[in-house]
Order: C-alpha cells, then structure tokens, then sequence
C-alpha cells in the first residue's frame, strides 16, 4: 500500500483520467479528494462502471474518499478545495492537476478567441492554480518522516511536447504546464516538494471518442503511434501512482511521456 493514509486531491476525477488516477491511488490506501464540476461521468466514456460516481466506487471498494464540487480555472474554488481536503482528513500529500479541455480541431485561422481563452483557462491556469494552492499547504505543514513536504503531478500531453495538427491553443496551453512544472520544481526542491508532469499520447476516453470513431482519423492515430494500440486511462493512472511515490523521490521537473513512443519517431 504504496499511500496508505496518504491525502490525494484529485482534479477532473468523474471520468476518463482523472476516475483512472483516483481509483488507482485509493487502491493503494490513499484518502482521496474527488474534484471536477459534476459528479457523474462524462457519457461516451469507455468505463463499465460508468454509472457509478468515482467517489461512491471508491468506498464500495473500501476506500476513503469525498467528493468537492469545484471550477479548475476558479481561483476561490481550488482555494477552497485544498482548505476543505485538509479540513476533512488533515493534510495533503498528493495533488494531481488533471483537469482538461480539449475544444475542436481547428487551425489558428479559425479557432476563436473564445476558445483559446476557456483552453488557456483550463489547461494552463487551472494547473497554475493548482500548483499554487498545493504548494502554499505543503509549506506549511510537517515532512513526512522521509522528509518530503508533498508530491504534485500535472496532467500534460504531448501537445506540450510537439506540434499536434490543428491544436494550436491546446498545444498552447500543454506548453505551459511542462515549463511551468519544471519552474516550480527549481524553486520548490529545496523544501522537498516532487513536482513532475505526464505527457500521455492518444487515450481512448470520452474526450477523444470523436476521433476514435471517425475511421480515417483512427487509422491515422494508429500509425503515428508504434505500440500496437491505443492507449488507455489507467496507463496514465500507474505513471501518475510511480510520480507520486517514494519510488520518484529524487524525480523533481520530469516530463514523463505516455505515449507508445508517439514522440520517439
């Protein structure tokens, strides 16, 4: 039980990556703190379960777990959501940033403004916020007897990586969270902070269902990426449970692909 009595709070968990993570990390004894703006999953999404909300599955499982209505853009909601989670069981040890948006296929030339700005909102600011409302606990509370203040994880891509076709806000916004997450582990190591960032490929979630249900665009998702499948939200969710463990005690400012090799080519 690699976080046994450990408090994880979790954004963007009713589905997709977000329920892969919280699930995994509550089935290794962590507390977890559900956060997204509704409960319930998205439909289309891949989960068999999918009726069941993440926090409800957690306990059914045996599990602690609660969950916190909140906007990842909002600065007074992820506030709140780091002071609740430590109202309820006493501290926080883990933040996983992994709320995300992913609006349409469009060069710059059509994309809006409107659109850029709710991308950068959400997938940059909402990871900003997050850094920031974590850090600012785990400065204030005691090390663990390792001596590490806290551990935080942010969901990227490999949009921030490369050029994807047609994403320029995405990609945009994935940019900023990778130089973003190694700034902070530059200013942070020295209180013992982990602050490191997954780039998963192409995942098969309700959030590219879309694409992975358009044939030529599934064809072509399968030839840019060497593995022989597509991946899955729980090969994010065990990248995520290594990056918050012991195990990556000495990892700080790592960008860490999960892609099938997407961006070895």
């Amino acid at each position: 039980m690699r976080f046994k009595d450990q408090v994880a709070v979790i954004t963007g968990t009713s589905s997709g990556n977000g329920r892969a993570i919280a699930l995994a990390l509550a089935g290794e004894g962590a507390l977890v703190v559900c956060s997204d703006l509704v409960k319930q999953a998205r439909p289309g999404g891949y989960e068999t379960d999918i009726e069941t909300d993440t926090d409800d599955l957690i306990k059914q499982q045996g599990g602690q777990a609660i969950f916190i209505k909140a906007d990842a853009s909002k600065a007074a909601d992820i506030e709140q959501l780091v002071q609740q989670a430590v109202a309820h069981f006493g501290r926080l040890d883990i933040m996983v940033n992994n709320a995300g948006i992913f609006t349409a296929l469009k060069t710059i030339v059509d994309e809006t403004e409107e659109e850029y700005d709710l991308t950068m909102n959400v997938n940059a600011k909402g990871v900003w916020l997050g850094c920031k409302y974590a850090i600012t606990q785990m400065l204030k509370q005691t090390p663990r007897a390792d001596g590490c203040r806290g551990r935080i994880v942010n969901i990227s891509s490999i949009g921030g990586l490369v050029g994807l076709a047609q994403e320029p806000s995405y990609c945009a916004s994935k940019g900023a969270v990778n130089n973003l997450t190694r700034q902070l582990a530059v200013d942070f190591a020295a209180e013992r902070i982990n602050i490191n960032a997954i780039c998963p490929g192409f995942l098969a979630t309700a959030m590219v269902r879309p694409a992975l249900e358009n044939p030529e665009i599934k064809a072509a998702l399968d030839a840019l990426t060497p593995w022989p499948r597509i991946g899955t939200a729980q090969d994010v969710a065990k990248a995520v449970a290594f990056m918050a463990s012991d195990d990556a005690q000495w990892m700080t400012g790592s960008l860490l692909t999960v892609d099938g090799a997407f961006t070895a080519r």
